[in-house]
């Protein structure tokens, strides 16, 4: 096999390598050669997903028959997921901004910090807005629910004082995966508060990037600020704020201070005191929590 088979060199070394072959041309025509046979330059692209489950294309089309029921009865539906975690301090952060010639914003060489923000992200299907909670300490399902409740308390109760249930659209991992116990513990302790009955509905494993907080809010997170260090968590929350679009997606955007520490041990009485409902189809992922007789609804 010949040793250039396999190679990942430049137009330049491919044609120093092919000099030494005896085969004197420039670097420009090896350029051309290889357009002419089809090449570019490229760069990676997620595309693999893993393994499919069978019932993917089945789940992807009961979530959507139950966004569409949710609509037509006018009830709040919500797509939820965190974030990228991002690097405070003046660090680069990618892309590049309009600038004065010659005056780029510095930044430091190394990225070494250990500050970080966590923006957890609450996408408002039906109206086209967004809300995203700026976290400093972990993304714990504890800290996926209170963003949830600051959207309901900032944003959703008064624009949807009447809905009596809610959707929610999300990831089948992370702070709110479908076999994380305490996600479930607190959005019943959110269900108890509210009065309302919380859906969620998972997108099947491997699938994340289907979500549709992706490609309607976070996609226009990062290309407002882009090129832009992330000095504070202030400044993330004002730039992630200033995200519009031409299609009139509006953002608000709040700094959560609060701890919210790992390894929290959810109990064996603790799931069977929610008011858990699993629906038919692959219960495991879709299902219904209602507000608990007897509880104090506080209808924040």
């Amino acid at each position: 096999m010949s040793p250039l088979r396999w190679t990942c060199k430049s137009t330049r070394q491919l044609a120093a390598a092919l000099a030494d072959a005896g085969h004197p041309v420039s670097h420009r025509v090896v350029g051309e050669l290889l357009a002419s046979m089809g090449y570019s330059l490229q760069a990676d692209i997620k595309t693999k997903e893993g393994s499919n489950h069978p019932d993917r294309d089945a789940q992807f089309r009961y979530l959507n028959e139950q966004v569409r029921n949710s609509l037509a009865h006018q009830w709040p539906v919500i797509s939820v997921d965190t974030k990228k975690k991002e690097l405070i301090g003046e660090y680069k952060n990618g892309g590049v901004e309009w600038q004065p010639k010659g005056d780029p914003e510095p930044v430091q060489v190394h990225d070494f910090g250990k500050e970080k923000g966590i923006p957890h992200g609450i996408y408002d299907v039906g109206k086209n807005l967004g809300w995203v909670t700026v976290g400093r300490d972990h993304d714990t399902a504890s800290f996926a629910v209170a963003s949830i409740r600051r959207w309901w308390m900032a944003m959703g109760r008064a624009m949807l004082a009447s809905a009596s249930q809610l959707l929610s659209c999300a990831d089948g991992g992370g702070s709110n995966g479908y076999r994380l116990r305490l996600w479930k513990v607190e959005l019943q302790q959110f269900a108890d508060e509210t009065g309302l009955t919380v859906t969620v509905c998972h997108l099947p494993p491997g699938t994340s990037k289907w979500n549709k907080i992706e490609h309607r809010l976070f996609s226009h997170i990062s290309m407002n600020w882009r090129g832009r260090p992330l000095t504070s968590h202030e400044v993330v929350v004002e730039l992630i704020a200033a995200t519009t679009t031409r299609k009139g997606l509006r953002v608000r955007a709040e700094l959560d201070p609060e701890l919210y520490p790992t390894g929290v041990e959810v109990t064996d009485a603790q799931i069977q005191a929610l008011s858990l409902q699993r629906h038919t189809f692959h219960g495991e992922w879709n299902y219904d929590l209602s507000p608990r007789p007897g509880n104090d609804v506080n209808f924040i």
